[in-house]
């Protein structure tokens, strides 16, 4: 797989010191450069920005494997290892799931384990890992 080249990504939140604690605390995500209304996260070598706002998190679903899966969302792929010690300390944490850690694709092509949750201000984050992950976007 080629280099990736990190990510941009800029979202609401309604409460600042709400989003470093669990960005930074919970997520495990090392703070950048901020400002009264915004903060930058180093989300896995990807940069993620929380800006204060009024308008967040949306609840829009969309059924996918017998789940309401929150539109929009966002994550990272992780390793297998990564992935269960995130579902741990989240679930340490005491986070809320939208859709619990599971397996996907058992023994199929593109088997994965991937979990929904939602970061304070009602952002969907999904993290996924791979049994393999060069089959990231296999079909069959």
């Amino acid at each position: 797989m080629a280099q990736l080249s990190p990510f941009h990504l800029a979202f609401p939140v309604h409460d600042i010191a709400e989003a470093r604690a669990f960005w930074g605390g919970v997520m495990g995500c090392p703070e950048g450069r901020s400002a009264e209304t915004w903060v930058d996260f180093d989300f896995y070598g990807h940069q993620i920005v929380t800006h204060l706002s009024e308008n967040c998190g949306d609840a829009v679903v969309n059924a996918v494997d017998g789940h309401g899966v929150p539109v929009p969302h966002f994550g990272i792929v992780l390793s297998m290892e990564e992935w269960q010690e995130l579902a741990d300390r989240l679930t340490a944490a005491g986070t809320e799931f939208v859709i619990e850690p599971y397996i996907r694709f058992k023994g199929q092509p593109g088997e994965q384990a991937t979990m929904f949750f939602r970061d304070p201000s009602g952002n969907a984050i999904e993290m996924k890992a791979f049994a393999d992950r060069s089959k990231l976007f296999a079909t069959e």
